[in-house]
Formats: C-alpha cells, sequence, structure tokens
C-alpha cells in the first residue's frame, strides 16, 4: 500500500472520527437522535423555505408544546401504519383531553388542516420543536453525495451552536458586569447622602452655637 493511499485512508478516518464527535455532541445537545431535517415542500412558506434546514430541539416537553410553537412530528395516520413521514408544521389548536395532551397543527402556506397528517398528535408522534432554521444550506444535499454533504451539514451547525452558547455566555457576563456598576453607583450615591447627612448637621450643630451666642 503506497503512501499516498494510506493518507487518504486517514484523512477519511479523521473525517470520519470528526463528523461522529460533532453529530453525538449535537445530539446531546439538543436531546433528540436526530436534530436536524432538510425542508423538502412549501407548506411552511414563508416561515420555511425548500432547502431550509431546520434544528430540532428535543428537550421541550410535550405537555409545554403551545399554539403557534413550530414543531416536527410523525404523520399520525402512517405512523399507525408503521411508517415514519416526518412532518414540520406549526400547533394551531390544542385540542387536550382529561386523558392526554393532543394538538392539531397546520402548514402556514395550507388553507387548513389536514386529518390524518396535521391531527390528531399526540406525544408519541412528537419529535421536537424547532430551535433554529438555517436558510438554504439544504442545497449541499443536492450539490454534493453522502457522507459529504451531511459532514458539511454538521459543521455549519456545530459553528452555530457554539456561537450560540457563547453568545449566551457574554451576555451573562456583560449582565453581571451591569449588576457591578449599578452596584457601584448605588454605593456612591449613599456616600454622597451620608455626606450630605452630615454637612447638614454641622450646618445645624454651628446655628446652635450661634445662637447660643446671641
Amino acid at each position: 500500500m503506497g503512501s499516498s493511499t494510506k493518507s487518504v485512508i486517514k484523512d477519511i478516518v479523521i473525517i470520519v472520527v470528526a463528523f461522529a464527535i460533532i453529530w453525538l455532541g449535537l445530539q446531546a445537545v439538543f436531546g433528540t437522535p436526530n436534530p436536524f431535517y432538510v425542508v423538502s415542500s412549501g407548506s411552511m412558506i414563508p416561515a420555511l423555505e425548500v432547502y431550509d434546514v431546520i434544528v430540532v430541539e428535543g428537550n421541550t416537553p410535550f405537555d409545554d408544546v403551545e399554539k403557534g410553537d413550530i414543531i416536527v412530528f410523525y404523520s399520525p395516520k402512517l405512523y399507525e401504519q408503521g411508517k415514519e413521514r416526518v412532518i414540520v408544521h406549526r400547533v394551531s389548536l390544542d385540542m387536550s383531553t382529561d386523558e392526554q395532551k393532543i394538538v392539531r397543527t397546520k402548514g402556514d402556506a395550507n388553507p387548513s388542516s389536514i386529518a390524518g397528517t396535521d391531527y390528531p398528535i399526540t406525544e408519541k408522534e412528537y419529535l421536537g420543536q424547532v430551535e433554529y432554521v438555517i436558510p438554504q444550506v439544504g442545497y449541499i444535499t443536492q450539490i454534493l453525495q453522502p457522507p459529504i454533504n451531511y459532514i458539511i451539514i454538521a459543521v455549519i451547525i456545530g459553528i452555530m451552536v457554539v456561537k450560540h452558547f457563547s453568545g449566551k455566555e457574554k451576555k451573562k457576563i456583560e449582565f453581571q458586569y451591569r449588576n457591578d456598576e449599578a452596584d457601584n453607583d448605588n454605593s456612591d450615591k449613599i456616600t454622597e447622602n451620608e455626606k450630605d447627612s452630615e454637612n447638614d448637621q454641622s450646618e445645624k450643630n454651628e446655628s446652635i452655637k450661634d445662637d447660643k451666642k446671641d
């Protein structure tokens, strides 16, 4: 085996390992086996365009899903038949009963909800809630062949996640800094008030002395 072949194999192994690490990291962060999907229909236009990549957050409990949320779920009719067709639609109505939570969904571009597709959605069909939308990145899946296309998408999402959490940390630091500034301002005001109070007391004492002299 030539050195060039060994180099190619080494590069492939590195890419596969890197992809596996990123993929496992995304699964852990977003709490779902498949954190992203490529939008394949126009039913959610203009909120979601065809070839947009959606990042799904599975940590949000189904009980916390509310009207207006965009969720990812299996078509209930096909799911009963053992088929797993993934749909991304917006919750339009809470149909919950005393026994269980049930919601109805509808595509933003659709005139109405479709029975067996949009409802009834229960916890068993629920996959997660849309957390992020990456516009048009899904075109990569049409241009490049697996696994390269998935690796590129995973890297893009990985960078986005890192930026997201670093942004949160930055906001936290800024918030703490502002609180410290506010505390310092309050301390300065208290000190100034104390000085003013001392000055007033001194003036009163001087006035009393003058009165006694008179």
